[in-house]
């Protein structure tokens, strides 16, 4: 979707020109007071018209990254930079992320390019308060460190690979990784920190005489390429930590050993002096760097620094400053922290001194709102172009009736949205027909109205003298949250071929297909009939051993018990392996002639066959507020497709949580309303039954779908009133516990059940259920499949489909064991809110929540924290649940109803 048409209205007004000749002109430009909605669109008018890079400064973390993908939409395909955070807080010793480093990496690229002879397009950047603030390495310090290869080029291989490992490249037997390299004879492989792809370089003697980008899915070479560009991968750089070593050795000797406490940086101390990467290195970063370095110092001159909001960016840094004093006042009392360690960060004077000396311009106003009047005086003449768009709230009569009003008043009108059938249709029934675009790309006529299929989070109107731009989105039609982006192209990862063995450590306990469960022993090397190769050294009862060649490790696999105990290891020779196998395969067998006559039965009746996809389903899925992944995706079409089929469906979901299985629930579940049926969503506690009622209620809110609930949240009365209305089929969709299951439970036309873990319901339920499959569709979802139900999944007596990849943008786990630490857990509450999310504590005991919740606000007093647990009265759990999804609050402190049925977004 691209409106960068839309730009022009604004770079032709008398207000916006006049700002920009006194940006030129180097004068003081007062606060704009932009309503917030608007301010990505006039980031983009200033970065088509500034000569220079344009850097864009929020306070939050969310609001930067919301602005970054919000800019391709006004700017089209010009590259956008996100100068992203580190992970870890001021004074935390903790690994930086990979994309954080990259992204930073690839950020500093662009303001120091290797070769200035060469032009380039001005950068676009945006970035945050937290980010700004880490101090990086010297400009120069940056700019000796990037190597600019080409062909012709002569280089001392040798050198250049020692070059590599000082700027904190990483050998690697196969390069798929970003700062790795390998080398073959005279062909070096290498992955830039900063690149999309890795680059294959060809020497011939000492003089590169090709260079080639390559697939590190498939090892192939591709494009040819004249240059690359190699930036140091670490913004602390390995060759200049040996002296650091050297400084500290008297801190590090006073740490706990690493074999003692895994969390001491004791083990730094080796890395560091043999100048080697290591994750903790951007740890020691102010001691590499004494002046305080940031990202302004790498903008030219003629650099733009857009402010978001100038008192949010002073109030964040001071709060962010605050938590970075407390955190090393608490370690340097624990000696966790060395006590000469410079500052880690940039000051909030020293930031506000380095703006003062830029080309500056404040979007926000302290004294300036988005409710701001019309007719406010404080308000910028740039700022009173700008209004907030009308909220209709789903009504859509009033919203026709108010665009015709305007249409007739001479105003141009956009609206962006995922319902674009259904606004056209209903547009249609009134007026004349309206296209649906994808792009805008010129300026609108006078009295236009344009429908635009795609997503933007907010919109305004633009009060122009001639006439006004009226820009309306979900946000204001419906009222639904901010959406993300749609789908970002993702590169594959590629995989080792000894992945399948390269984590097995001596001494694991594994299992051979014809042998049985052994003992890992390592690689072995032997020589046999002159050959020499690498073995799997598999160690079994009675001394026995078997070497498994290296190209028949897929016959070997982990061996997983039902507990911790240690397994007794086959012999060789004894029929011990033959005895196991032949009892397995026999309860085997008798399982599956518990189950041949049920799922033949199913197999043989014959059920309903639902239509392909209406265009409300395209809709529906369009309207999907984030990225769906690829797994998410096949896992949809093939649930439809099972629908479709004659024979009822019996489909298992398996995904972690988080990984997207509600989405093809609810997607399954609206195709089946489309064709007519009733849906029984089945869920184990009465806390998740309320989370997929406000889930299904909200994203089915815009069609005529009838959605309820039944649990103890529910009365009695309100129970008894709704199951006529379920059996006449007034009710499309009914959510509940096991109390689904109970016998006054009719449907008119059920077509579809969906069960959400179900093996959390007990041996009379499952019963049920058996019988129920040989009738209607079922659709199974769940993180952790009982042994029985994945066997008959894998088995083909049920369907399954895994859902194994992340979504987009989602954080690594980090999992740290160890003593009650209230440091830890201020510091990991912090981080969470940091990032504009929120925090799940859990505690094992309902008597002494009240205290725990007493001991958290004292720890994190900025935290609004709430406590539930399943003693509680029914009313206030829901309103608790409630408010918490609305983020309310930041911290819910609960018992194991955690673990017990939240879904968890």
């Amino acid at each position: 979707m691209q409106l960068s048409g839309l730009l022009e209205l604004l770079r032709g007004s008398s207000a916006y020109r006049d700002l920009l000749a006194r940006l030129g002109q180097g004068a003081a430009v007062p606060d704009l007071g932009i309503i917030r909605a608007a301010r990505p669109y006039l980031l983009a008018a200033l970065v088509r018209d500034w000569p220079g890079a344009v850097i864009y400064v929020t306070g939050r973390i969310d609001r930067a990254y919301n602005v970054s993908e919000q800019l391709p939409v006004w700017l089209g395909d010009r590259p956008i930079y996100r100068f992203a955070e580190p992970t870890p807080h001021f004074y935390e010793r903790a690994p930086w992320g990979e994309s954080a480093v990259r992204n930073r990496i690839a950020t500093l690229s662009a303001l120091v390019p290797p070769d200035e002879s060469i032009p380039a397009e001005p950068p676009v950047i945006v970035t945050s308060a937290r980010a700004i603030m880490q101090r990086t390495l010297p400009v120069n310090t940056f700019r000796k460190s990037t190597l600019l290869l080409e062909a012709g080029q002569r280089h001392a291989l040798d050198a250049l690979l020692a070059r590599w490992v000082a700027l904190g490249y990483e050998p690697a037997s196969v390069v798929i990784e970003p700062g790795t390299f390998s080398r073959r004879g005279g062909v070096i492989d290498i992955f830039p920190i900063a690149a999309d792809k890795p680059v294959r370089i060809d020497f011939f003697d000492d003089e590169i005489d090709t260079l080639r980008l390559f697939d590190p899915s498939t090892q192939r070479s591709a494009e040819k390429i004249t240059r690359v560009v190699i930036p140091p991968a670490h913004e602390a750089l390995p060759e200049q930590t040996p002296p650091i070593a050297h400084h500290l050795e008297g801190w590090f000797a006073a740490l706990p050993a690493a074999a003692d406490d895994p969390t001491s940086a004791a083990a730094d101390l080796d890395a560091l002096a043999q100048g080697a990467s290591f994750p903790y290195l951007e740890y020691y970063l102010p001691y590499l760097y004494p002046q305080p370095i940031s990202l302004l110092d790498y903008a030219p001159q003629d650099a733009l620094i857009v402010v978001e909001d100038w008192a949010e960016l002073r109030d964040t840094v001071a709060s962010i400053e605050e938590h970075a004093i407390q955190a090393r006042d608490e370690r340097q009392g624990t000696k966790q922290l060395p006590p000469d360690m410079p500052l880690p960060y940039i000051t909030w004077d020293t930031l506000a001194e380095e703006l003062s000396h830029r080309h500056t311009l404040h979007l926000g106003s302290i004294a300036y709102s988005d409710e701001a009047g019309e007719n406010d005086e404080a308000a910028s003449d740039l700022a009173r172009l700008f209004a907030p768009g009308e909220r209709f709230g789903g009504q859509l009569k009033p919203l026709l009736a108010r665009l015709r009003a305007v249409r007739r008043a001479g105003s141009s009108v956009i609206v962006v949205t995922q319902q674009t059938g259904r606004v056209a249709d209903l547009w249609q029934e009134q007026e004349e027909f309206i296209p649906t675009l994808r792009d805008v790309l010129e300026t609108p006529t006078s009295a236009s109205l344009t429908l635009i299929d795609g997503a933007l989070q907010e919109g305004w109107r633009l009060r122009l003298p001639e006439r006004e731009l009226h820009l309306l989105t979900d946000a204001e039609i419906f009222g639904w949250n901010r959406p993300e982006p749609r789908r970002r192209k993702t590169t594959p990862r590629a995989r080792l071929p000894e992945s399948s063995y390269a984590d097995m450590e001596t001494g694991d306990y594994v299992v051979h297909v014809d042998y049985g469960i052994g003992r890992f022993g390592g690689m072995r090397r032997r020589t046999i009939e002159g050959n020499e190769r690498e073995y799997l050294l598999i160690e079994y009862g009675g001394n026995d051993m078997v070497f498994v060649p290296i190209h028949q490790a897929d016959r070997l696999t982990r061996y997983v018990g039902p507990d911790d105990r240690p397994p007794a290891l086959s012999r060789l020779g004894k029929p011990d392996w033959t005895r196991v196998t032949t009892q397995a395969r026999k309860a085997v067998e008798e399982e599956a002639r518990e189950l041949l006559q049920l799922y033949a039965q199913r197999l043989a009746t014959p059920g309903h066959a639902f239509a392909p996809d209406t265009p409300w389903q395209h809709e529906l899925e369009a309207a999907f507020p984030y990225v769906e992944t690829e797994d998410q995706i096949r896992a949809v079409r093939e649930v439809k497709a099972d629908m479709e089929r004659s024979t009822p469906m019996d489909r298992l979901i398996c995904g972690e949580v988080g990984y997207g299985k509600t989405e093809v629930a609810l997607r399954a579940a609206f195709k089946a309303v489309m064709g007519g049926t009733q849906v029984a969503l089945l869920v184990p506690t009465t806390v998740l039954a309320q989370q997929h009622y406000e889930t299904f209620s909200a994203r089915l809110r815009a069609f005529p779908i009838k959605v309820e609930v039944i649990s103890r949240f529910r009365s009695k009365d309100e129970q008894r009133q709704m199951l006529p209305k379920l059996a006449a089929g007034e009710i499309d969709i009914i959510i509940g516990t096991h109390r689904l299951l109970q016998d006054d439970i009719t449907f008119k036309r059920l077509g579809l059940i969906i069960i959400d873990e179900e093996q959390r319901f007990g041996v009379t339920h499952k019963e049920h259920l058996k019988r129920l499959r040989t009738q209607v569709d079922v659709l199974t979802l769940t993180a952790t499949p009982i042994p029985r139900t994945l066997y008959m999944s894998l088995t083909g007596v049920r369907d399954i489909t895994m859902i194994q990849t992340p979504p987009e943008e989602r954080l690594p786990i980090i999992s740290h064991v160890g003593a009650y630490d209230e440091r830890m857990v201020r510091q990991a509450v912090l981080r969470e809110l940091e990032r504009g999310g929120q925090v799940f504590y859990v505690h094992n005991r309902v008597q002494s929540m009240d205290l725990i919740q007493e001991r958290l606000e004292q720890i994190v007093p900025e935290a609004r924290i709430v406590s539930g647990h399943g003693q509680m009265d029914e009313r206030l759990l829901e309103k608790v649940m409630a408010a918490f999804g609305r983020g309310e609050y930041d911290v819910l402190l609960s018992t194991s109803i955690i673990e017990n049925g939240i879904d968890i977004p």
